[in-house]
């Protein structure tokens, strides 16, 4: 279980290099990340609200051009300051594009590239038509230039996509009045001899589609739904720029155990930011959602972003970009066939993410650690896990867990001259004592040895992926599998697993595999699983195709009888579509590691303590471990006297409240802090070791937020301690900033003396003339007003 780099075990301090190297800037305040901000609307003044338009960034500038306002087309060119917050109306020189909608615009540059749309008079319906010419709008001369292109070029279209890679702009589908396409072209815009060039397209590309989104990350270009008819589906599309390939992402969200993808829709947006694929409106089934949408680049998962402030309302055909950590959305089709002139902003985060599922599959995966094992098949092969993490999921198997500890601390008691302290947990009597040899061991009995080490591979990630994949058409040894796997999971009582096997078998029932899960789910008596496969059986769609095939004639004769008596049953009375079924709490990774930190339970199965100014709190060693490189080192080497150490974060003594934000931390991710702790922790990453620094930008932005008046003093004193001295001096700023309420807090009362000396001599500067610029400058910049 390596990682990159793990740290030398050191008892008293980390290295002064790597310390120092842990910089905080505060030149520039944060934003709340994840927050919605609306920016003044469009004046009719400047510009007509619109939709089908088309927005690009340029410097701290956006740019819109085109659309249409309900009655006519446009093809006037607007601009917002994003330092100004301010709409203007560019007046251009040189022939424009004529009014359009449904173009694409990009840049390259300084200079922005409009292609095709759709232009014509839709108020009296006359001389509509698809366009492909191509027009370069020069930013810094405010002047319009037609291309003219040689050779081959583009079917004129609409609604299409198009993207900048390199040297080229890249254009793909659309519609060209009669049908819609999947074409590919590129044009090298830094060609002073440009042609079009069609691309020969390999691997699985999308549907001919229009009125998608398009966006360039990472070497590829994603496309993701859109108008593509009866083929119209919510699947994302990679194209490899180098391999010139296609490839449908498969993001198996029930394997992985996580959120669906957005729902089929066109009209919307997607943008790039990070490792992040940001997907906002569109027109979903005859819904104007308003949810938006990330998928992690890495991870190749989906989720629902939860934001804060003031949200647009839900919309199409508008237009999106990304200026700085912010994405500017404007414009598009609200309800009612309304135009919109509203512009917002989103702000990202661009955290490391959350490694808890990845480490806790690596210390299983190691096999490091082990403390018990499970015996299968009449001992012909044992797996080796860890009590604290087979515990904190199954409460079944967390009894006899117990039990098993229970009776081996009785025998141990009887053999040892000192008995042991009754407050000392079960676990750590049994490290303690040299009686302990065989590791706990519970026989799970005659059962499918690739099914339990899926299950095994859920209590440590909370996902069956990779060990199986392919969520859509399982063949039937799959459909075998997942109903061995659902028999652990009912029989464990892991809620979880049970409700991705139902949602996953449910989504995989087809008339090839339908009557291998029926057998399957009698055999092991799930009867919900059955049920299931009744009703798909009996359905007027199936049924025929189901009965007439070989093997339906290979089934069992009961139920065969069964199924024919259930399909004259549904003839005479309606049966509901589906089994009810009551969704009961089901409890995550997360969820259980938190309960393994702060319940009862948790205690019990404690193998280790950290000592903390005379408090001790009771952990477990694999979730060290398995999440922090430094306890890796530690266990690994050498086990401390009485299972005991005492927490340190180099040469400094944390305060017990920041220590119990580590921990929640490494159990179970969690951030939220108070900036006291984020002060302590903000060096912690490195010195613990994690696998990224996840916790370390949490800490800045908290402090960049967070710190006011009333806590300041202490963040003052603190940072002085650790040598946190940009910390230091950014708490300083803010104490002459704002004496008057500081002075009236008691914290300052019991400052030192040298430190109350420093707070005078900066409120001495402040005041000089030659400091007043400084001084300014620092509160033009404080976000805490």
């Amino acid at each position: 279980m390596s990682r990159s780099s793990s740290p030398t075990f050191c008892d008293d301090e980390a290295s002064p290099q790597a310390i120092e190297s842990l910089i905080l800037d505060f030149e520039e305040p944060s934003e709340n990340v994840h927050k919605w901000c609306k920016l003044p609307e469009l004046n009719e003044f400047v510009g007509s609200k619109r939709s089908k338009h088309s927005i690009v960034a340029w410097g701290d500038l956006l740019y819109v051009f085109g659309g249409d306002n309900g009655k006519r087309m446009l093809n006037d060119l607007l601009r917002f300051d994003i330092k100004d917050s301010s709409w203007g109306r560019v007046v251009t020189s040189g022939a424009s594009p004529a009014p359009r909608y449904h173009h694409s615009a990009v840049v390259f540059a300084n200079s922005m590239f409009v292609f095709g749309g759709y232009t014509g008079d839709i108020y009296s319906n006359s001389n509509l038509r698809n366009k492909n010419d191509l027009f370069e709008y020069r930013f810094n001369t405010g002047q319009w230039i037609e291309w003219q292109v040689n050779g081959n070029i583009p079917v004129a279209r609409s609604a299409h996509g198009a993207v900048v890679y390199k040297n080229s702009m890249w254009l793909f589908a659309g519609y060209d009045g009669n049908a819609r396409l999947n074409d590919l072209w590129s044009i090298c815009l830094s060609d002073p001899m440009p042609v079009w060039n069609e691309i020969q397209q390999i691997g699985k590309r999308p549907p001919t589609c229009c009125n998608f989104p398009i966006a360039v990350a990472r070497d590829s270009m994603y496309v993701f739904s859109g108008q593509s008819g009866a083929k119209i589906t919510n699947d994302l599309f990679q194209f490899h720029f180098l391999e010139k390939k296609w490839t449908r992402i498969t993001t198996e969200h029930l394997l992985k155990g996580t959120p669906p993808p957005p729902s089929r829709r066109y009209g919307h947006t997607m943008v790039t930011h990070d490792r992040h694929l940001y997907v906002f409106g569109g027109a979903a089934d005859n819904t104007l959602p308003n949810d938006l949408y990330w998928y992690d680049l890495e991870t190749e998962t989906w989720d629902v972003i939860q934001t804060e402030g003031e949200l647009p309302n839900g919309r199409l055909f508008h237009d999106a970009d990304v200026i700085g950590d912010r994405l500017y959305v404007f414009g598009g089709t609200v309800d009612n066939n309304v135009r919109s002139g509203e512009l917002f902003y989103f702000t990202f985060s661009s955290y490391p993410r959350c490694t808890l599922q990845e480490d806790f599959g690596r210390l299983l995966e190691s096999r490091q650690f082990c403390d018990m094992t499970f015996s299968l098949n009449g001992e012909e092969e044992k797996i080796g896990s860890h009590i604290s993490i087979v515990a904190a999921r199954s409460p079944v198997l967390r009894e006899q867990l117990r039990h098993l500890l229970n009776k081996e601390n009785s025998s141990i008691k009887e053999s040892v001259e000192r008995p042991s302290d009754d407050s000392t947990s079960s676990i750590r009597q049994l490290n303690r004592s040299s009686n302990f040899k065989e590791k706990i061991c519970i026989d799970v009995g005659d059962v499918n040895k690739l099914a339990f080490k899926v299950v095994l591979w859920f209590m440590y990630t909370d996902q069956i992926y990779p060990y199986i994949k392919d969520e859509h058409g399982a063949t039937t040894d799959v459909m075998k599998l997942m109903m061995d796997v659902y028999n652990f999971a009912v029989r464990f009582n892991l809620m979880r697993l049970r409700l991705l096997c139902e949602q996953y078998i449910e989504a995989s029932i087809s008339t090839k595999n339908v009557l291998a899960a029926l057998e399957c789910s009698q055999a092991l008596h799930l009867e919900f699983i059955k049920e299931f496969c009744m009703r798909f059986i009996i359905r007027e769609v199936h049924y025929n195709q189901i009965i007439h095939g070989t093997d339906f004639e290979d089934l069992d004769k009961k139920l065969m009888i069964e199924i024919i008596r259930r399909k004259q049953l549904q003839q005479h009375n309606s049966i509901p579509d589906t089994p009810g079924q009551t969704v009961l709490h089901a409890p995550t990774l997360k969820d259980d590691l938190k309960a393994l930190l702060t319940n009862e339970f948790g205690e019990y199965f404690s193998d280790f303590v950290l000592c903390l100014k005379g408090k001790e709190i009771k952990v477990h060693k694999v979730v060290l471990a398995a999440r922090s490189s430094y306890f890796e080192a530690m266990f690994r080497s050498f086990n401390p006297v009485e299972c005991k150490a005492t927490v340190k974060i180099g040469d400094m003594v944390p305060s017990p409240q920041s220590i119990e934000t580590l921990l929640r931390y490494i159990y179970y991710g969690d951030i939220k802090m108070p900036p006291e702790d984020s002060l302590y922790l903000f060096s912690a990453p490195f010195y613990f070791g994690f696998t990224n620094s996840q916790l370390q930008a949490y800490c800045k932005h908290n402090l960049e937020m967070n710190v006011t008046h009333q806590n300041v003093i202490h963040i003052f004193e603190a940072s002085h301690g650790i040598g946190a001295k940009d910390m230091k001096r950014h708490a300083l700023s803010i104490i002459v900033q704002q004496f008057p309420s500081v002075a009236r807090h008691p914290d300052i009362r019991r400052l030192k003396r040298e430190l109350l000396l420093e707070i005078i001599d900066a409120i001495a500067d402040s005041m000089l003339p030659e400091s007043n610029t400084e001084v300014v400058s620092v509160m033009a910049f404080d976000p805490y007003k």
